[in-house]
């Protein structure tokens, strides 16, 4: 399941500013619907001589035009790579490969071995004007297994707050660490996480969360994987019946005997 994590808050237009009254767009999309409202316009006032010179325009090329920039990064041991300013996370499987980058507008397609592995939301550094820091496009699927191994990490990951799939999962952290230690608050959300991968009752678990803190209380893990984790269903008793020895004997005497040879 794809979905956008951390784009850039802001996306400038850098046409003229009397466009539009500002140049600060929320989404992405936004912008897009802009753009394609002011190209409408355009072609709008302009229909007839667009016209005559559609008429002199050639068929266009067979392939398709290479509208991506193309990269080569090596994933590292923190399961991830930076590429201009944004540090992305990546499956586990892939730290120590090098992958070879297709890097469009909204997204980047990462390929190993000619084999495209996986397409990440493309991340968006500051606007210069900014103070320059580091995008963080994380899925927290890919750094789980080294989460378990060490939940006390959780509290120190300079991605941290990239890390939740959805708001409810911040709030209880932030619930978490007002009242306890980091470590105590780490162990707890790395086990939420570890029950939303396993489960893939994500948006469940945070619906869940967000009825327990507006209540004032605090997510218990022992009551969150007894009411997500399946019931286990009873064991079926496997019956093995051995054949007996003597039906293999009466196999053999069934071979149709092998040809002689002769010299």
């Amino acid at each position: 399941m794809a979905r956008i994590i951390h784009l850039s808050p802001v996306f400038r237009f850098p046409g003229p500013p009397l466009l539009r009254a500002s140049t600060d767009f929320d989404t992405l999309d936004a912008y897009r619907t802009f753009v394609a409202s002011v190209v409408a316009d355009h072609n709008r006032r302009h229909r007839d001589a667009i016209e005559i010179e559609r008429g002199h325009l050639k068929p266009l090329p067979p392939a398709a035009p290479v509208t991506w920039d193309e990269a080569s990064v090596r994933v590292t041991s923190s399961s991830g790579f930076s590429f201009r300013h944004a540090f992305y996370t990546v499956p586990s499987r892939l730290i120590g490969h090098r992958l070879h980058l297709r890097v469009h507008d909204d997204r980047i397609e990462a390929f190993l071995a000619g084999e495209r592995v996986l397409t990440l939301p493309r991340g968006r550094a500051p606007s210069k004007g900014a103070k320059r820091t580091t995008t963080h496009v994380v899925d927290y699927r890919h750094v789980i297994g080294s989460l378990r191994a060490r939940p006390g990490a959780l509290a120190g990951l300079t991605y941290r707050d990239a890390l939740w799939p959805r708001p409810a999962y911040r709030r209880a952290f932030d619930a978490l660490m007002a009242v306890g230690s980091a470590r105590e608050a780490s162990r707890t959300m790395v086990a939420l996480l570890a029950l939303a991968h396993d489960t893939g009752r994500e948006a469940g678990i945070a619906e869940a969360l967000g009825t327990v803190l507006d209540q004032g209380d605090l997510p218990d893990v022992t009551a969150f994987r007894d009411r997500f984790l399946p019931a286990p269903g009873p064991i079926p008793a496997v019956h093995i019946e051995m054949p007996d020895a003597s039906v293999y004997d009466r196999l053999l005497a069934r071979r149709p005997a092998e040809p002689e040879v002769t010299a």
